[in-house]
């Protein structure tokens, strides 16, 4: 297989992390993007091309998309967009300032990135672009609004560009993971206390709850897989002749991917309470 060039957002650990350096791997050329020196200077050590990407910055997008395109010669196959945070918080208590940053850095990053590389892949008449969404795509759970948003969008972006790319040799594939091993807690837990007031809200004592969870190390959501099962997803969308429009990874996802289809909102709405502990979990 001729050596083919993959840029990877969020790569600072996790899911991103170990999609980079399981690429590298199989002998793609990876460029692993992150915000912190620290990160970039083990992703270096790693043996893996790096770029600081904000990704909440136009500037800083633009500037990465303008340096991967040059280090390949306007070569790059494919993007694998992944870097995100989740917001918590009730949809009440999200201020614009809270719900505006989700969405720069879940969905109007990646789809700047996206449509500056694009004409590049159109011209090369192939490439890959793999959005990394979420079971919280497909269905909704309370206290996760802002989260919500971003992946419901990125899905239906994301439909819309598949169609609107047909026949032009480029594929555009969304991988749905459930709970995967990560960082993904703790960084929920800091934009919690960058955004919301818990004194004075009607949803207090669900915040408390809450908090307790993730401030828990040791507790686990039920059928959370290591990152090496969306890399497995991802291998498949990069390497197969008729990659899927759609990867569910974890027993959640094709649970309720599946639910969403066969229940009215009712019933669905009444299991996702149940499933979230009505906003405890």
């Amino acid at each position: 297989m001729t050596r083919r060039s993959v840029l990877v957002t969020g790569c600072s650990s996790g899911i991103g992390r170990c999609v980079a350096i399981g690429l590298k791997q199989r002998g793609y050329r990876v460029f692993a993007t992150a915000r912190n020196a620290t990160d970039l200077a083990d992703l270096q050590a790693e043996g893996l091309d790096t770029l600081e990407l904000h990704l909440d910055r136009p500037d800083s997008v633009r500037a990465a998309a303008a340096q991967v395109l040059a280090e390949t010669r306007d070569g790059l196959y494919a993007l694998f967009n992944n870097g995100a945070y989740g917001q918590p918080g009730a949809v009440e208590d999200l201020s614009w300032e809270a719900l505006e940053a989700q969405l720069r850095t879940n969905l109007l990053g990646w789809h700047e990135l996206t449509r500056l590389l694009l004409p590049a892949m159109r011209r090369q008449g192939r490439g890959r672009i793999i959005q990394n969404s979420s079971v919280l795509g497909l269905v909704a759970m309370p206290y996760r609004g802002a989260y919500n948003c971003s992946k419901f969008a990125l899905e239906g972006l994301s439909d819309t560009l598949r169609l609107e790319l047909r026949g032009s040799g480029i594929h555009v594939c969304l991988i749905e993971p459930g709970p995967i091993t990560s960082r993904f807690r703790d960084n929920a837990l800091a934009k919690f206390h960058e955004h919301i007031q818990v004194e004075g809200s009607a949803h207090r004592q669900r915040y408390e709850s809450m908090l307790a969870r993730l401030q828990h190390e040791g507790d686990v959501a039920p059928f959370t897989l290591p990152p090496e099962a969306v890399l497995e997803k991802v291998v498949h969308a990069l390497e197969s002749r008729r990659p899927k429009p759609r990867y569910a990874v974890t027993v959640p996802t094709h649970l309720f991917g599946l639910l969403r289809r066969l229940l009215g909102t009712r019933q669905l709405d009444w299991l996702l309470l149940k499933a979230s502990g009505d906003g405890r979990r």
